[in-house]
Parts: C-alpha cells; sequence; structure tokens
C-alpha cells in the first residue's frame, strides 16, 4: 500500500486567537492555537514580510560583500547583500535589484534565484530568498538609506569559502548562499 503524502503528518495546529505584542517594523505576535490532542496553546513568534539577498559574482568570479556593524551581535560582519521587504506584497526580485544597487553600487545584466528558505522557523514566519547576480556593472555609487554605513569588500570565492570555514563569516545567509553556489559550481562541472 503507498505511503499518504501529508505535509503536515498529523500535526496541524489549528490557529484560535491573534494577539500582537509589538507592531513595528516585524510584528511579535502571541498567538492561541489548538494543539491536535485538542488542548490550548499559545505560539509566540515574529511576524516577518520575508526578506532578499543578493550573491553578486563579478565577471573574474570573485564575490561582492558588504562590511556592517551589526548592533545585537555586537560586531561589524561580512555579509553579503540583503534587506527586508517592505509588506508581504513586496515583490523579492524588485527588492533584490533595489538592495543591491543601494549596498553596492551595482546593477546586474542577470539575477536569478539561487534558493529560499526560512531562516528560524520555532520563532518567526519569514522565508528568505537568496539570488545571485552577474553581468555587474557601477560598484561606484551607493546609494544608502541614511541610518546605513555599509563598506563594500571583494573577495575571490576560495577567500570567502576559508573565512566560512575558520569563523570570519557568521552570517547564515551568507554561509548558506556561498554552500548553494559551491553546490550549483560542482553541479556544473
Amino acid at each position: 500500500m503507498p505511503l499518504k503524502k501529508d505535509k503536515h503528518a498529523g500535526l496541524t495546529e489549528s490557529f484560535h486567537k491573534k494577539k500582537i505584542v509589538y507592531s513595528g517594523a516585524v510584528d511579535f505576535r502571541a498567538d492561541t492555537v489548538t494543539l491536535p490532542n485538542g488542548r490550548k496553546a499559545t505560539r509566540a513568534f515574529m511576524s516577518h514580510p520575508g526578506a532578499v539577498a543578493v550573491l553578486p559574482v563579478l565577471d573574474d568570479g570573485r564575490i561582492v560583500f558588504v562590511r556592517q556593524y551589526r548592533y545585537p551581535v555586537a560586531e561589524a560582519t561580512l555579509e553579503i547583500p540583503a534587506g527586508k521587504l517592505n509588506s508581504i506584497s513586496d515583490k523579492p526580485l524588485k527588492r533584490v535589484k533595489a538592495e543591491l544597487k543601494e549596498e553596492t553600487g551595482y546593477t546586474a545584466a542577470s539575477i536569478k534565484p539561487l534558493i529560499s528558505f526560512w531562516p528560524t522557523t520555532a520563532f518567526s514566519n519569514e522565508v528568505l530568498y537568496i539570488y545571485t547576480a552577474s553581468g555587474l556593472r557601477g560598484g561606484t555609487q551607493q546609494n544608502l538609506d541614511e541610518d546605513e554605513f555599509v563598506n563594500v569588500e571583494i573577495l575571490p570565492f576560495e577567500k570567502a569559502w576559508e573565512l566560512v570555514k575558520k569563523g570570519g563569516i557568521r552570517d547564515a545567509k551568507t554561509i548558506i548562499a556561498l554552500q548553494a553556489w559551491k553546490i550549483k559550481l560542482m553541479e556544473n562541472k
């Protein structure tokens, strides 16, 4: 007998009541749900419109990164350019083009999806869409938001990969993008 395909595996929790605890750039909610056994429980999470990131690849294979201070970890981190969607109706492709230009000054002849994922399913509904950008032009004039201070750094892929292995790059989206790119390069050999 074939296995019945159930993406919820009988573990569905049904929505009962929504409570917004904080509303701002993202919302923090404490929803009441009904568990599979009929009991009620609270699920606290961050309601997030989603985000985009881009792995900009120069014609010679080097990668364009940004370094910026991240207050929550009290460190200047090396990352790929990224940004939050303005709303759930914001288009990821449009946003990623804007973030690439704003943070690096580059525009791209080609932008393609690389991978998308949920960064933290335990406490957020955020989806992060990662793209690759090639055929890069410009790179001279950033257009940063008034509260953004970002340095552009260009590294060969191999150097970036070494930084991942040695703990010099610890940003999850950047590590995932580099891993996905490495897999893609290996598959194309």
